[in-house]
């Protein structure tokens, strides 16, 4: 033992001596006593277990979210959230097949739990769970979740503000204007045969269907058409809105409306003089031989995806070059890592990759990561900027938000959520109830087993 002593006692002299030649005294003996108090002993993540899971849902953010919180053994809880618009219960039929497992095993929990969630909202359960997990790991492992990805391709992600959409261009550029003056690089506008509706001549639609009929119809098969009349009153209104914020700011459009292929194909062409950055979702993304057939006919780029669950069917798109860009929502798609495989998989093909998101931050939060985390990404959505509420959900990250037109990569640990801000979420809560107990979700006897 006097030995080992004396060993330790003369190397440490020696670190000490070298330290004093270098200039540096951060070797002295109280230093190194304090490391061991600087050292987290309440997360072991190889005996970290869940525990439980619960949901608290949010209106108006802009749209309705569950935000959903799981808790552990050692104290530690993670955030996701489930996709906009759809039913906690995605979430929550969930919560038994996760109990009891360590929640760094992120891709584990993924496989046993993916085959519960479908495309559009029915990914939103498995998605939000993901994010959580991740949110979790990173905090038991005290690092950022894009570092556990692999790293990051950028410091900070370039977002573009959904801006409300008017018949007026005038006003509608006026808006835009604005985005460019809050620092926003990248514009996104709703080009719809909505605006058309008081202009005589330009809407051709069948008779007797009501709104929710045609908006329940996939595009091909409603019957509604645009004249050429209407296709040249929606390039004008494109037109105006070039001639104030410029020709060199990217401009996407999205919500053309239910129209069928053909149509589809004579916008586009009226619409590429326009330098557009995307034409976004003109029909629906299972459509690949028909996306195809559009791309191939016009120069604007296309794009489709954010209803789109797992990875199968964006490669699918990507290896026929049936779209341009891909539009991954990481609240459906598959959560964090999922929606990695799914821009780098396209990247294979040259296709690259934007994201859609119209959740809380804490989703925006997860896409962040994965941004950051992805080489193919170009740029991510958000819908609640003019939200003045939006952002105080969540402790930890560093405001404003969105910075002239960009967010900057969190560094904290899991997503970088501190806490949530419980003063907020109870203002603007959808339903009675902030995180409250769900033991009726606990057991679900099942044989889940997909094979004999």
């Amino acid at each position: 033992m006097k030995d080992s002593t004396a060993r330790l006692t003369g190397r440490r002299s020696f670190l000490f001596a070298s330290a004093g030649v270098m200039g540096a005294a951060f070797w002295a003996d109280e230093t190194l006593e304090a490391v061991p108090q600087n050292t987290r002993t309440d997360s072991r993540p190889s005996d970290l277990k869940i525990t439980d899971l619960r949901v608290a849902t949010i209106a108006r953010a802009p749209f309705t979210v569950p935000i959903i919180k799981i808790d552990t053994n050692q104290g530690i809880s993670g955030f996701g959230e489930v996709r906009d618009g759809a039913s906690k219960n995605y979430a929550l039929m969930l919560k038994s097949r996760i109990l009891g497992e360590n929640p760094c095993n992120v891709d584990k929990i993924f496989r046993k739990i993916k085959q519960f969630g479908f495309h559009a909202r029915q990914g939103g359960g498995v998605s939000g769970i993901e994010m959580a997990l991740w949110d979790l790991a990173g905090k038991a492992y005290g690092v950022p979740a894009y570092q556990m990805l692999g790293g990051k391709f950028r410091d900070q992600v370039r977002c573009y503000a959904d801006t409300d959409t008017t018949p007026d261009p005038k006003v509608f550029a006026a808006r835009l204007k604005t985005r460019m003056d809050q620092g926003f690089t990248f514009l996104k506008m709703d080009l719809s045969m909505y605006l058309l509706y008081k202009t005589p001549g330009t809407i051709t639609q069948l008779s007797g269907r009501t709104p929710q009929e045609l908006n329940n119809t996939q595009h091909m098969f409603t019957g509604n058409d645009i004249t050429p009349k209407g296709i040249e009153v929606l390039a004008d209104y494109v037109a105006q809105v070039r001639e104030v914020v410029g020709m060199e700011i990217p401009i996407a459009a999205d919500h053309f409306g239910h129209i069928p292929v053909n149509t589809c194909i004579k916008l586009g062409r009226a619409l590429e003089k326009y330098n557009m950055a995307w034409l976004e979702d003109m029909i629906p993304w299972q459509q690949t031989e028909l996306w195809k057939k559009i791309t191939d006919s016009i120069e604007a780029p296309t794009l489709t995806g954010e209803d789109i669950y797992l990875k199968e069917d964006f490669i699918k798109l990507a290896r026929e070059h049936a779209v341009d860009i891909i539009q991954p929502d990481l609240a459906t798609s598959g959560g964090i890592l999922e929606t990695k495989k799914i821009g780098d998989a396209c990247q294979e093909y040259g296709v690259p990759m934007a994201m859609h998101i119209a959740g809380s931050p804490i989703s925006f939060l997860a896409c962040v990561h994965c941004a950051a985390a992805t080489e193919n990404f170009l740029v991510l959505e958000n819908h609640s900027f003019d939200i003045p509420w939006w952002s105080d959900i969540v402790n930890g990250i560093e405001k404003p938000f969105i910075n002239k037109g960009f967010v900057k990569v969190p560094e904290g640990p899991g997503l970088g959520i501190t806490s949530l801000n419980e003063e907020v979420l109870k203002q603007h809560l959808a339903e009675p109830g902030y995180f409250e107990p769900t033991p009726a979700w606990d057991k679900d006897p099942s044989n889940d087993r997909l094979w004999s």
